[in-house]
C-alpha cells in the first residue's frame, strides 16, 4: 500500500517510487490509499458524512467527501479536489457534512493521516482494487511549484514523457 495523495509532491513521489519498487520486486499488488481517507480513518468520529480538508497553500484546500458507516467502515463519496479556502464552510453546508481538517486548519474536528487507519479502509481498497504498478502515479492535486514557475518563465507547457 502507498499513500495516493494529494499532498507534498516530493513526499508522494518518493513514497510512490519505493512502493512501486517493492511491489514489482516482490511480485505483489499495490493499493493506492487516498490521503483523505487515512485522515478520516484516524479521526475520533462516529457514523456520518465528513468533508475532509487539507491545506494546499496559496489560499486553497484539498477537500474530499467521506461517509463513515454504522460499522465504522469508510466510504469515499467524492475524491479529493482543489477548492478556494473560503468555500469550505459552504461546501460542508451543501453536503450536510461535518468538517474534518488536518492539524493547522483549526477545523471543528482535527486528525492526521495514520497508517494504522488502513484497517478501516479494507472495503474501500477492495472496491478500488490494486493499481497498475507500471502506470500509476500519485494524485498530486496540482502541478509542482517548480513546473509552474518553469512554464511561466518559458511561456509554454513543460513536456513530460
Amino acid at each position: 500500500m502507498c499513500g495516493e495523495g494529494p499532498g507534498s509532491f516530493t513526499s508522494l513521489r518518493i513514497a510512490g517510487s519505493i512502493a512501486k519498487g517493492l511491489a514489482t520486486g516482490l511480485s505483489r499488488p499495490l493499493y493506492a490509499v487516498p490521503s483523505m481517507a487515512l485522515i478520516v480513518g484516524n479521526a475520533p468520529v462516529g457514523p456520518g458524512t465528513y468533508l475532509v480538508a487539507v491545506d494546499a497553500l496559496r489560499g486553497e484546500l484539498y477537500v474530499g467527501l467521506y461517509d463513515v458507516t454504522d460499522s465504522h467502515a469508510i466510504e469515499e463519496r467524492e475524491p479529493a479536489r482543489l477548492v478556494e479556502a473560503g468555500a469550505l464552510v459552504q461546501l460542508a453546508v451543501d453536503y450536510d457534512a461535518r468538517i474534518l481538517g488536518a492539524p493547522g486548519l483549526e477545523a471543528p474536528i482535527e486528525a492526521s493521516p495514520s497508517a494504522r487507519s488502513v484497517a478501516r479502509l479494507e472495503t474501500l481498497l477492495g472496491e478500488r482494487g490494486p493499481v497498475d504498478v507500471a502506470s500509476w502515479e500519485p494524485a498530486y492535486g496540482r502541478l509542482a511549484e517548480a513546473q509552474v514557475k518553469w512554464e511561466a518563465a518559458h511561456g509554454r507547457p513543460l513536456r513530460v514523457s
